[in-house]
Parts: C-alpha cells; sequence; structure tokens
C-alpha cells in the first residue's frame, strides 16, 4: 500500500511499485482523461502534472511519486466552472476527436505556470511530444495563448479586471 495524492485528496492504492500510473489513474480512481495511447511514453495522450511538470503517466511508476503531487485534467476545473486552459481549448474549438487534447492540455497548463508569456515557438516546443493527427494546430496554438491571457485575467482582482477590459 502506497500514498497517492492527486488532486488534492489523498488515496491509498494498493498496487506494486512499478504500476505505471496511468493504470491507477484509470482503473484505480476512474480518473479517465489521461488516455492509454501508446504505452511506451511516446504520444502524450497520458499526460499528467507531477508537482506541476509534465509527464507521461504511461511509464511513470507508483514508486517514483511518494510524497509528490498529483494532477489529471479533472483536478484543474470541473463542467460548470473549467479551468482557463479548459476554457480556452473549448472556446477555440482545439479538439477535434479529443483523444490527444486532455494530454496537451496538461503539458500547455506546466509551460503556462512557468512560463505564462509563451511564445509560439515556446508552445510548438512544448507540445512537440504530442502525437495529434486531427489537424486542429493551429487552434491548439490559439488556445494556449488565450489560456494565457484567462490565467493573466484570472489572477487580478475584480476591480482590476474590469480595468482590463
Amino acid at each position: 500500500m502506497m500514498t497517492l495524492r492527486v488532486n488534492g485528496y489523498e488515496y491509498e492504492v494498493d498496487a506494486e511499485p512499478d504500476t505505471p500510473l496511468l493504470y491507477v489513474l484509470r482503473d484505480d480512481l476512474k480518473l479517465n482523461a489521461a488516455k492509454y495511447g501508446c504505452g511506451l511514453g511516446q504520444c502524450g495522450a497520458c499526460t499528467v502534472m507531477v508537482d506541476g511538470k509534465a509527464v507521461l503517466s504511461c511509464v511513470t511508476p507508483l514508486v517514483l511519486l511518494e510524497g509528490k503531487r498529483v494532477t489529471t485534467l479533472e483536478g484543474l476545473g470541473t463542467v460548470s466552472e473549467p479551468a482557463p486552459i479548459q476554457r480556452a481549448f473549448m472556446e477555440e474549438q482545439a479538439a477535434q476527436c479529443g483523444y490527444c487534447i486532455a494530454g496537451m492540455m496538461m503539458r500547455a497548463q506546466a509551460l503556462l505556470q512557468r512560463n505564462p508569456k509563451a511564445s509560439d515557438d515556446d508552445i510548438r516546443a512544448e507540445l512537440a511530444p504530442h502525437l495529434c493527427r486531427c489537424g486542429t494546430h493551429m487552434r491548439i496554438l490559439r488556445a494556449v495563448h488565450r489560456a494565457a491571457r484567462l490565467m493573466d485575467t484570472a489572477e487580478l482582482s475584480p476591480s482590476d479586471q474590469r480595468g482590463a477590459q
């Protein structure tokens, strides 16, 4: 048994130390945003954040997560109150099939947390490990820039937000 901190909650997990995080998230915790794509860490569909850094959950064993904070897409926002990154991807209609999008949003979230003024080149480099065949790449780029603006606005006080509009 080990304790796993996911989306602000602690869970007792009964799994082998070498079990990939993705399996525990999907099978035990029923958090299905991270997808099983290749199982080899080559497609990005399974991306989550660990202590604010994007990681491939299909190749991250539980043993490496003791005392760390795991965040999945479900931990960023809700249907009624989406996080800026989720809202931006919806507003820009950046998803087509949607299979890779959760992983892309998590990697983009990690990027914007450390570099809120990310350039097109920064975003492209950060999302390069993700395989996507839908052809919404320009919408994804716009969504990440929109999320950055939304995150910046969210940090302002209500009176400052009125002045920013």
